[in-house]
């Protein structure tokens, strides 16, 4: 491991690398305060540590299993507890889930739409596109 890597305090060009997440999401999340404000070095430079990797490593983790930033946030908070049940998070997950299911189902009657259109339409040179009449109808 190079010794840039075991530093207490990470560049935030660095930390971008280590946490496969780009700057300017990086800055926000600060704005937003899911990402505590770093240290600044002499230079002004914000400055990170190892648990600000793991925190936003589990932030990145969560955004990419679809947590909205407000729930992401309460699952850090559930981290960090020290008193959270599985149940008290599992709670939370059941819900996401639940909602994924929701959107899922959305999607599948929403491509059952667009495949009825698709079939109604014979992609002549015809002018008169029953995809086009179809979009008029309500």
């Amino acid at each position: 491991m190079s010794a840039t890597l075991n530093a207490p305090h990470l560049a935030i060009g660095e930390f971008a690398t280590r946490t496969a997440v780009n700057i300017e999401t990086i800055r926000y999340y600060e704005r937003e305060g899911l990402l505590p404000r770093p240290t600044r070095g002499a230079n002004g430079r914000r400055l990170y540590r190892e648990a600000d990797v793991e925190r936003l490593q589990f932030l990145r983790r969560c955004r990419e299993l679809g947590f909205t930033l407000a729930t992401a946030r309460t699952l850090m908070s559930l981290a960090a507890s020290g008193e959270t049940t599985c149940a008290d998070v599992k709670t939370v997950v059941t819900q996401h889930r639940a909602d994924v299911r929701g959107k899922l189902r959305d999607l599948q009657r929403l491509d059952r739409a667009l495949a009825a259109m698709e079939k109604s339409c014979p992609g002549s040179q015809s002018t008169d596109c029953p995809i086009l009449a179809s979009l008029t109808q309500s």
